[in-house]
């Protein structure tokens, strides 16, 4: 039973950082699809569409912090807060990543047919951004509290 809980605590070490990379992955993805296609249906404007196909990256950044700001030695005791925060968290920055990757693609689907609302259509992109902020800030502050031994 000691391993069992062991591992769960590495996992929660390394799941905000594997859980946000691949939501990232899945968000750009989405995304850049988007962008693509609408490079193919459009003359201009092409570097905001990929850009905007990047903005899901950050939920890997937001991972990789949290990862490193639970760096501890991972024993009976610091388990159960480890697995909880960085688990949780890693959860949060995936979806986060992925939701914000079609919001991305509605975007950039909507600019192609009528750019002058390209900056009003990346709102709902931000604001999804914002709850990846709010879970990446929670699990610094609550990751704090777990012991260090």
């Amino acid at each position: 039973m000691e391993q069992l809980i062991i591992a769960l605590g590495w996992a929660g070490l390394y799941g905000p950082m594997a859980l946000g990379a691949i939501g990232s992955i899945i968000g750009c993805a989405i995304a850049g699809q988007a962008a693509i296609g609408a490079l193919l249906e459009t003359e201009t404007g092409h570097g905001r569409f990929i850009g905007l196909s990047a903005m899901p990256s950050s939920q890997s950044i937001y991972g990789i912090v949290v990862m490193f700001s639970l760096q501890r030695p991972v024993t009976e005791a610091t388990s159960a807060g480890l697995f909880s925060v960085g688990l949780l968290a890693g959860v949060a920055l995936l979806l986060s990543a992925v939701y914000q990757g079609s919001c991305c693609a509605s975007a950039i689907n909507s600019a192609k047919s009528k750019p002058e609302i390209f900056g009003l259509s990346i709102a709902p992109a931000a604001i999804v951004e914002g709850f990846g902020v709010f879970a990446f800030i929670f699990a610094l502050v609550i990751g704090g509290d777990i012991p260090l031994q």
